[in-house]
Formats: structure tokens, C-alpha cells, sequence
């Protein structure tokens, strides 16, 4: 009696095993998380951002005692007073993520690795967004209690629990993760660390003054529409009724993720078609 066997593909086969090599998202999610941790500017730079933030924030709260309160004193923003200068920091991170690989040469090595253009970018920014709202988020919860400390001698402090709080602590960890992706797809766009560094500080500094030397009429259409003018409303927690009229804090908000999305989307084209 003949016996017959059935034969069955190895685990191995082809037709079953998946392509050898082929990139996943979370390896390339590690790989580039190897990367920014590696690199010392990265720790710098991020202390820079934690000491900036909550030295000035302080100091901040530190004058709010000193001095008379009016109606539309804001104790959080104040506290929070030192964004306005950690953004640029934060701007400098986002730039050197991207520009430090072309000026070492690195991005040829990392695009032969891995030539899915798309793939590496959009690792690359999740990676530094996380670290960069991490870091912020902690620093200004930090910066929240330490100036909240400082006033509550003068009996001007405020509480998480009161209206609008919580959500202007957290929206300065927002607000410093756009400002710092915005920063990434201008160092993609230009590719040049100090040109894109410069185009930062024009667009989240140097324009709003400028803006300025307007007339009137034009500066209260335009002002609400400046970057960082749009950005800053999500850690606010004061309606702004003066001139000029600005946006709500998540309306304003949303325009500063506008702004930093259309440069994101223009620099992914544009380096998906470019040479490196």
C-alpha cells in the first residue's frame, strides 16, 4: 500500500514571509530616535529651553509683585513669560534635527538606507514633536507652580482648577511643539542651518514688529494673523478685549498649525523631488 504525504511550505517560503528588509514605520520611529538622542546639541539644547523658560518666568513673577494689577492681569501667562524667548530655542532644535544631517553629509547614508523620502520625514517629526512637547510640558508645568509660588506673596496666584488654566499650562507645550515643527519644515525647506534659523526668527519675531510700523487700520486686520501673535492666545487665559482684537486661544492656535503645516507639507514635496 503506497503512502502518500502531504507537503506542506516551510515557514520560509516566499509566498508567505514578508519582504526582507522592507522598512516599518516603528523602526524607522526608533532609528531616528537613536538619532536625537545621540547627538549632545540635543541635551543643550533642551536645557537651554528648561533654564530660559523657568528663570524668566520667575523673573517674571518676581515684577508682578512689585507692581500694581489691573483688570486684565494674566498670573498664568505671566508665569509662562518665558516662551516668548524658548520658542526661538526650541526653533533652533527643529532646524538642527533636520539641517545637522546635511551638513554632515549624513542624509545621503540615510536616504540610501532608507529611500522612502516620505517615511523618514514624517519619523523624524513625530519623533522631535514628542520630545519637544514632553520637554515643554514638564517645563511649564514647572514654571506654572514655581511663579504661582512666587505671587501667591502678594496673594495673585492662581490654582490648575480655576478657568482656563490647565489648558494655557498645556498650550504652552503645544505652542512650543508647533513653533518647533514649523522650525523643522523651514530647516527641510532651505536646508541651511543658519538661513533657516534666520527665516525663524523673521517670521516668529521680526515680522510681528515690522506689522508695527503699518497704519493703524491695517495693523488691527493684520496683528491677529502674525505667527507667534496667533500662537501665544493658546496660553492665555484673559479674553483680549483691546486693540487690536485677537483670536480665541484655540482659533489662534489653529492658525499658528496652519502656518507650520503648509511649510511641512511645501518641504515634504519639495524634498521628495530635490537631490539630497
Amino acid at each position: 500500500m503506497a503512502a502518500t504525504t502531504m507537503q506542506v511550505p516551510p515557514a520560509t517560503s516566499p509566498a508567505f514571509a514578508p519582504a526582507a528588509g522592507t522598512p516599518t514605520f516603528a523602526g524607522v520611529l526608533r532609528s531616528e530616535f537613536t538619532k536625537i538622542r545621540s547627538v549632545r546639541s540635543t541635551y543643550w539644547t533642551l536645557l537651554v529651553l528648561v533654564v530660559v523658560t523657568v528663570g524668566f518666568g520667575a523673573l517674571a513673577s518676581f515684577g508682578s509683585t512689585r507692581g500694581p494689577h489691573g483688570p486684565l492681569f494674566d498670573a498664568t501667562q505671566r508665569t509662562l513669560g518665558g516662551l516668548y524667548i524658548s520658542q526661538l530655542v526650541i526653533g533652533v532644535l527643529g532646524v538642527l534635527v533636520i539641517t545637522s544631517e546635511y551638513s554632515t553629509g549624513m542624509i545621503r547614508t540615510t536616504l540610501t538606507t532608507l529611500p522612502r523620502r516620505g517615511l523618514m520625514v514624517a519619523a523624524k517629526a513625530v519623533v522631535f514633536a514628542v520630545v519637544a512637547f514632553v520637554t515643554g510640558l514638564i517645563t511649564c508645568f514647572v514654571s506654572f507652580f514655581l511663579g504661582q509660588a512666587i505671587m501667591s506673596s502678594d496673594h495673585i496666584s492662581l490654582s490648575l482648577s480655576q478657568p482656563n488654566v490647565l489648558r494655557a499650562v498645556i498650550g504652552g507645550a503645544l505652542f512650543l511643539t508647533a513653533c518647533g515643527l514649523l522650525a523643522f519644515g523651514l530647516g527641510l525647506l532651505i536646508r541651511h542651518t543658519a538661513g533657516a534659523i534666520t527665516t525663524v526668527v523673521g517670521l516668529l519675531f521680526l515680522l510681528t514688529i515690522l506689522v508695527n510700523f503699518l497704519p493703524q487700520t491695517w495693523q488691527n486686520h493684520l496683528d491677529k494673523w502674525m505667527p507667534a501673535d496667533a500662537g501665544t492666545q493658546i496660553w492665555t487665559t484673559i479674553p483680549n478685549h483691546g486693540q487690536p482684537p485677537l483670536f480665541a486661544p484655540w482659533t489662534g492656535f489653529a492658525v499658528f498649525c496652519g502656518y507650520a503645516a503648509i511649510v511641512l507639507i511645501a518641504a515634504a514635496i519639495l524634498f521628495r523631488k530635490r537631490d539630497a
